[in-house]
């Protein structure tokens, strides 16, 4: 329960009203103030001060000094007159009730107003500041604004003198380039003179010497006509070295004269052969020879080429349709290329002309059983 403090002082004036309260180690930190119109409150634990005004007060401008153990209070009145007392006589508890609450809704109240005033001015501020950050930001993009119209018209103007400049440099070589080709023109009308002149002088000179007489016009025209034939080349004679055919026969067992004969029927034969063939016309002769065109087409399945390796064996075929490798070796290709059914086809034709007397077994593993055998 707290301690009630009455020894208390007070003196007042017809404006003003001071009350001295003394409180042992008061202190602003632990010392609560509540002052409305008609009521003042102290409260210090364990003491309380309290005092119910007889005439309202301006609690506003009211002041309290607060040191050396006591708290004095300044309180201004608002209708300016002596008090009879400090306090108001003949209270009871409920009427005090009621001034504490009534007292505690104005200060609540008042509390209120003050915070709403404090954010109306804070919201003026703010939107003070606002405007001000907008006008700056205004200003600060019309000086952008400004700069790069400034900087434009600078390098317009440059531009524009560039321009100017090379429509002067373009206008002195058109210039130049008329006054040379007036030179130019000069010189050869120049030199067109000079050439008629020549040609004058010539013709006055053949009319003089035409009247000097046939015979020596005769003789001029046949010295010129000795000067202008070119005298007839030297005689020589060429060599032509052809190179010796090596045959692969061995000397002692070969004939001379048969090899020779075979050669020459193989050639006739080749020859009618390539006839019916066009693809033969732009080959060489060694080139036309099967198993030439066989070596080619395995040189070409090593490089993967494989569409150019079945050209290679269908030309060789095309020549001798009876070499089993040719067919082998390009259902190898075919195989590659995923082409089964032409790979099945070429290994069947194999078959049949090495004549094997076997069973027909599958012709993938025919080829391969055949390869092993032959090789490629």
């Amino acid at each position: 329960m707290p301690l009630q403090v009455s020894d208390y002082n007070w003196q007042q004036t017809k404006t003003a009203v001071f009350i001295s309260v003394p409180l042992r180690g008061v202190c602003v930190r632990d010392a609560d103030v509540f002052c409305t119109e008609n009521y003042l409150k102290v409260n210090f634990s364990p003491f309380l001060f309290e005092v119910f005004l007889y005439a309202p007060i301006d609690d506003e401008n009211s002041k309290a000094k607060i040191g050396n153990d006591t708290i004095v209070f300044t309180l201004y009145k608002k209708e300016v007159a002596m008090w009879e007392t400090l306090s108001v006589s003949g209270v009871d508890k409920e009427m005090m009730q009621r001034i504490r609450e009534k007292s505690i809704l104005q200060a609540q109240e008042r509390a209120k107003e003050a915070a709403e005033a404090k954010a109306a001015a804070r919201r003026e501020d703010q939107k003070y500041a606002l405007n001000v950050m907008m006008k700056i930001e205004e200003e600060e993009r019309k000086k952008i604004e400004d700069m790069k119209e400034n900087e434009r018209l600078k390098a317009t103007k440059e531009l524009e003198a560039w321009k100017e400049c090379q429509r002067k440099a373009e206008e002195q070589k058109r210039i130049q380039s008329e006054e040379k080709f007036c030179e130019q023109g000069k010189q050869i009308e120049e030199e067109r003179n000079k050439l008629k002149h020549k040609s004058l002088t010539r013709i006055a000179a053949s009319r003089n010497l035409a009247t000097k007489g046939r015979n020596s016009e005769n003789i001029f025209l046949e010295k010129l006509k000795q000067d202008s034939i070119p005298a007839p080349r030297s005689v020589g004679n060429i060599k032509i070295n052809f190179t010796p055919r090596v045959f692969p026969t061995a000397l002692r067992e070969s004939q001379v004269a048969e090899e020779e004969e075979w050669l020459h029927k193989q050639a006739e034969a080749r020859r009618a052969l390539n006839t019916d063939i066009p693809e033969l016309s732009d080959l060489k002769e060694e080139e036309k020879n099967p198993e030439w065109l066989k070596d080619k087409g395995n040189k070409l399945f090593a490089k993967e080429n494989y569409l150019a390796a079945i050209n290679a064996y269908n030309l060789a075929i095309r020549l001798n349709n009876k070499i089993p490798l040719l067919y082998l070796n390009r259902a190898a290709c075919h195989l590659k290329l995923k082409n089964l059914h032409k790979a099945i086809e070429d290994s069947s034709k194999a078959y049949r002309i090495m004549k094997l007397h076997l069973r027909l077994i599958h012709p993938i593993k025919l080829y391969k059983m055949m390869l092993r055998r032959f090789g490629r």
